[in-house]
């Protein structure tokens, strides 16, 4: 079967260059970026258009019979551009007919940068998923199945349920994952031609299906398809890696690049989790500054010479692992990073007596998660709860690496140009901007700047209350469930009505995001408020300038600034947003402390608003400084990554 993407779109993965890598992949990325110039892609999107007067006059029958001719010509890898014009311009008849939805010139723009292996850039609002149905339903065709991973359970099954007629009546069957679906369910949705799924569910079933391998020695999956399922027992779930479509793929393949999805058994050892309870105890006779030193930018502890020979003294004559120096030391720290760098309400709740971790990018739960290397344990201890017993790692790998597996990898999202470098230099992956299909009349306010919480706070509340005066909806972001909380707390003594949406709060998620733009409306939310749920604005809201979103605080990428920001003005509405930020954000005391206590000295105490290009320029530098870690960090990866597939090329398993 011929690879549908370009020949100039396979390079080399993940090559890094030394020296100068990001400049170098930044440049590459861009040459890449103009391979697919809009010109490109508008000259193909012309050439499906003109065949509609063609198609929609044909009948079902009729339309069925072209189908069936486009879908053998493409099984059996001889298709032309002939054939893709043939193709898109039939999905869009299909989806008409099927869903009452037309695609439109810009859609099929993004849908042929999609096949063609790129990244598209589609602004918030503007159809993504119809999009997707045009290359993925090709893929569909070719015979080897295709993953669209969204980000999380409820858009897979949204999604698969809602584009199934188009499937459907193009031949092919749809299926989805979601958490808790056992085996043979996942094993039917992963045979059907589409397979709508996250990217924590599709990498844990990888993970799976190489341990369950690796148990009978490393049988390839192939040869299991062979043999009909009765190869491992009929036990593997998945018929291998052949396209994925990744839905908010700067999310995916680039926020969580280097978060490692791990396969673990109990290890049972109770001595250990004795330990982690005496240790959260033990560290509150130790001094910050004195016995240990907290490092917030690089979200570390690190203990001084008093702090260790006071350990010693505080354990002279303790059994056990507390006779060993190094693992008295490693016990203590990770004890210290509970209760110094991890705070409830912000990277993790708890629910039902157990610690349940919260996603720093997207503010969602997940239950199924652990912080590995003792510190899910030392948070539980510092809780005073029950503590569970360390695990054993079975297999774990990187989504970073994982998705580099597949044979054919594309992506859509509202923002990529800011990772462009990042995406061509790990995926090979070019971007490809697409124009809205109504101009965009967003407004962006001037950012205010105060130079405390309390202050900001205080000012947020009399821009909601202004705004609410005349009905105008209004939407505020968060970056951690306490913040939402305070908020409200606080707009509930104004007499304030609002919805909060959250980790705590999420059963009605659709819900609560798609009615944040009716009149009065008042919607907090975290940054899980950002992607997958449309806003339509109620009756009148035009006319009052539209939905006004309030960023309560900078993210450490401008990405998600810019997601947030998204939720307004969609498919050429009217609708405003603006920053309101304070300098003891975790932002800026994380990176930029420094400065924000220059600008904070120079201002003095004052409850007015200090934007200038002073401060403009200390939002720019701590971003920056945010990710420029996060890149050296996912180098750092990709790096091992290689060096594993060089030394471990013989290995069964990804460990």
């Amino acid at each position: 079967m011929r690879d549908p993407r370009p020949a100039w779109a396979s390079g080399a993965k993940g090559q890094i260059p030394q020296g100068l890598d990001g400049l170098w992949a930044r440049g590459l990325g861009v040459i890449a970026a103009l391979r697919l110039t809009r010109n490109r892609l508008l000259r193909h999107t012309k050439c499906v258009l003109a065949l509609e007067q063609r198609y929609n006059s044909m009948t079902d029958a009729r339309l069925r019979q072209e189908i069936e001719d486009l879908r053998v010509a493409f099984r059996l890898g001889r298709d032309t551009y002939e054939d893709w014009y043939k193709a898109f311009a039939i999905l869009r008849e299909v989806a008409w007919r099927q869903i009452g939805q037309l695609p439109y010139p810009v859609q099929v723009m993004g849908g042929w940068a999609i096949a063609s292996g790129a990244v598209a850039e589609m602004a918030t609002g503007e159809g993504k998923t119809l999009t997707a149905t045009m290359p993925a339903t090709i893929a569909g065709w070719r015979g080897r199945g295709c993953h669209i991973v969204t980000v999380n359970d409820y858009l897979a099954r949204r999604d698969a349920e809602w584009m199934e007629p188009i499937y459907r009546f193009c031949g092919l069957q749809v299926g989805y994952i979601e958490q808790g679906m056992g085996p043979a369910d996942r094993r039917a949705a992963y045979a059907a031609d589409i397979t709508y799924c996250t990217n924590k569910e599709v990498c844990a079933d990888f993970l799976r299906d190489r341990l369950l391998l690796a148990s009978k020695g490393g049988q390839p999956s192939w040869l299991e398809a062979l043999l009909g399922g009765k190869g491992s027992d009929g036990r593997l779930v998945q018929r291998g890696l052949y396209q994925a479509i990744v839905d908010e793929a700067d999310s995916v393949l680039i926020d969580e690049a280097v978060t490692p999805l791990i396969i673990s058994s109990d290890t049972g050892d109770s001595q250990q989790v004795e330990a982690f309870r005496q240790a959260a105890d033990l560290v509150c006779s130790l001094s910050k500054g004195l016995h240990y030193q907290v490092d917030m930018e690089q979200q570390d502890v690190e203990l001084t010479d008093e702090g260790i020979w006071r350990l010693q003294e505080l354990t002279a004559g303790w059994g056990g692992i507390w006779r060993i120096g190094r693992c008295r030391n490693e016990l203590a720290v990770k004890a210290l990073l509970a209760k110094e760098i991890y705070g409830r309400d912000k990277q993790y709740i708890v629910d039902q007596d157990k610690v349940v971790i919260v996603d720093d990018f997207t503010g969602r739960l997940m239950p199924d998660r652990q912080w590995r290397d003792g510190l899910h344990q030392a948070v539980e201890a510092k809780e005073r709860l029950e503590v569970t017993a360390p695990k054993e790692t079975l297999a774990r790998i990187s989504f970073q690496r994982f998705f580099r597996l597949y044979r054919s990898l594309a992506g859509m999202t509202g923002t990529a140009r800011e990772a462009v470098g990042e995406f061509w230099l790990i995926y090979g992956l070019p971007v490809a901007v697409i124009p809205p299909n109504r101009p965009c009349i967003r407004q962006y306010w001037p950012d205010v700047v105060l130079t405390t919480e309390q202050a900001k706070w205080a000012w947020i509340v009399r821009e909601i209350a202004k705004l609410n005066k005349i009905g105008r909806p209004v939407l505020v972001g968060t970056r951690t469930i306490r913040s939402s909380e305070f908020l409200s707390n606080l707009l509930a003594k104004e007499g304030i009505r609002c919805q909060v949406l959250n980790a705590i709060r999420h059963k009605e998620e659709a819900q609560i995001v798609s009615a944040a733009g009716q009149l009065g409306q008042v919607t907090i939310a975290t940054n899980m408020a950002g992607r997958g749920t449309d806003i339509k604005l109620g009756r009148g809201v035009p006319d009052l300038g539209g939905l006004h979103v309030i960023a309560a605080e900078r993210n450490e990428s401008g990405r998600i600034d810019r997601q947030l920001f998204g939720r307004c003005a969609r498919q050429g509405d009217p609708g405003s947003c603006q920053a309101i930020i304070s300098l003891e954000d975790e932002l800026f005391v994380r990176y930029a402390s420094r400065l924000s206590s220059f600008v904070k000295l120079r201002y003095g105490p004052t409850d007015r608003n200090i934007a200038s290009p002073l401060t403009s320029t200390l939002v720019a530098l701590a971003q920056s400084t945010a990710q420029r870690r996060a890149y050296r960090l996912r180098k750092a990866v990709i790096r091992m990554d290689h060096w594993l597939d060089e030394q471990l090329s013989f290995a069964a398993e990804y460990l």
